[in-house]
């Protein structure tokens, strides 16, 4: 199972016919370990990875740091599920260290998602408080480079 899942992390449009192959199993043996997988929730989904940043500068994306009070019974689960709950919210994770959860939020422009943290993410009651970063460049996503081979055109003080 754990092989099969690496394959398809690294390519999710690879065929049934295609992992049986790679993992020396019919396809129907594949169909199965996969049905099996996503019952069990090891698959979440399926998802293409876009640079967005040369398709269209119309999309960007912040890195927010949150604070939260967690609750006495439900801990952070309850105060994660209602931010995950956000169309904005890409990610939601928490962390150790300085700040409990991160999350990463897309928007249209850097003032939709200023204006998502300032009047729907700091006014809930759980959230202390909020840092925001905005991503200026993407050069590695999901293990995937987004550099482009074309050399730096900036002169170089030697």
């Amino acid at each position: 199972m754990e092989q099969l899942l690496k394959l398809l992390e690294n390519n999710a449009r690879l065929t049934e016919d295609d992992l049986g192959a790679m993992l020396d199993k019919t396809p129907a043996q594949i169909h199965e370990m996969m049905e099996l997988a996503r019952a069990k929730g090891y698959i979440r989904g399926y998802k293409t990875l876009v640079n967005w940043e040369k398709f269209s500068a119309a999309k960007v994306q912040a890195v927010i740091e949150l604070c939260v009070t967690p609750k006495k019974s439900h801990g952070f689960d309850a105060i994660a599920a209602t931010i995950a709950a956000f169309d904005e919210v890409e990610s939601v994770l928490l962390m150790s260290g300085g700040y409990d959860l991160q999350l990463v939020v897309s928007g249209r422009s850097f003032q939709e998602v200023a204006l998502f943290v300032a009047k729907r993410l700091s006014p809930l009651d759980d959230v202390r408080s909020t840092a925001t970063h905005f991503v200026l460049r993407t050069y590695k996503k999901d293990g995937e480079m987004f550099l482009d081979e074309d050399p730096d055109e900036r002169e170089t003080v030697l």
